[in-house]
């Protein structure tokens, strides 16, 4: 774990444009000072994203949003004030301290207060905001570890602050306020029916945006192996007979099927708790790939609360992926 004097050193890799892995409730982000368009330059270069997909600045407090954002309309401030510091993250017009490098070229911004004891001190330390994508190439899986950033990214990244696993383990929700009715970009770590208590009418969770926000490509939060998505009654049946068929087969178990036989490489055996199976969701498929899993069969789980980001990013992992020749860098 980090301690104090970490937490200047990395102010310092900031301050001077390097990168550094920072530890957020959500996931590790890879960070670098937001205002300067070198820096953020070599976020993309390191992950190999693609520069039209815009990042994620992350501020010190609900009170620093005004500088960041051509107008903070009130639906903005609610969410806000019930929200942060947390996993939910507010597209906003973008202000003038905020160079097109971060936002893909467009005149939006995405802004959040993340909810972590070390990247808040760190905020507070470097004194600006920080543009942080998920520590990992981009559409792996997400890094939730300090070790899994290192595993990944190496020497690239110029100082890991290691502020222990991360408790909420998927990313955070994403809300245009741009209009004049707010809708959910990516399902997160925020439900929608908490953001709908709050705000007093139901949301919509478009599957397509005009406005470009991170986590969107089709392949998205992939582990090396194929994912494949059935029924879960099915994910048994489905396990043997790709197993039978050559494949070496890990399975994302659900928890009503829990104490069933599965013939199959690995098996991850799904805890009933939605919020304990987010925390859990990147650890397990980085472990299916490190058990030498070349197929992974997983069902979706029910599309409330915290098992609408789930589903979210398991149908992202089990997309279609770039041909090797076609890949996006």
């Amino acid at each position: 774990m980090a301690r104090t004097s970490d937490i200047e050193t990395a102010a310092s890799v900031l301050r001077d444009g390097g990168l550094v892995a920072i530890p957020t409730e959500t996931v590790y982000g890879l960070g670098a000072n937001a205002e300067d368009p070198a820096a953020v330059a070599r976020i993309f270069h390191v992950k190999g994203r693609p520069p039209s997909h815009p990042l994620i600045v992350h501020i010190g407090g609900a009170e620093q949003l005004a500088e960041w954002v051509e107008e903070v309309p009130a639906t903005a401030r609610l969410l806000a004030e019930h929200f942060w510091p947390g996993p939910l993250t507010l597209v906003l017009r973008r202000g003038r301290r905020v160079p097109l490098e971060a936002t893909g070229g467009l005149e939006t911004v995405a802004v959040r207060v993340p909810d972590h004891p070390l990247t808040l001190a760190l905020l507070s330390a470097f004194g600006g905001g920080v543009t942080a994508p998920s520590a990992n190439r981009f559409g792996s899986v997400s890094p939730t570890t300090s070790d899994h950033v290192r595993a990944e990214l190496g020497d690239a990244v110029d100082f890991v602050l290691d502020g222990g696993p991360c408790e909420v383990g998927v990313e955070s929700t994403i809300v245009d306020v741009t209009g004049e009715i707010p809708s959910i970009l990516r399902p997160g770590g925020v439900s929608r029916e908490d953001l709908e208590a709050v705000l007093g009418y139901p949301l919509a969770v478009p599957t397509t945006s005009s406005v470009r926000v991170p986590g969107q490509h089709p392949s998205h939060y992939a582990p090396r192996a194929r994912v494949v998505l059935v029924e879960p009654e099915k994910v048994i049946a489905e396990a043997q007979s790709a197993q039978e068929h050559g494949h070496q087969v890990g399975v994302l178990l659900p928890a009503p099927f829990a104490d069933a036989p599965v013939k199959a490489h690995f098996v991850v055996a799904l805890p009933d708790s939605m919020a304990a199976y987010a925390r859990g969701l990147y650890g397990f498929l980085r472990e299916l790939d490190r058990q030498g899993c070349d197929l992974i069969i997983a069902s979706l789980p029910p599309e409330d609360g915290l098992g609408l980001a789930i589903a979210n990013r398991l149908r992202r992992a089990a997309g279609p992926r770039p041909s090797p020749g076609n890949a996006q860098q």
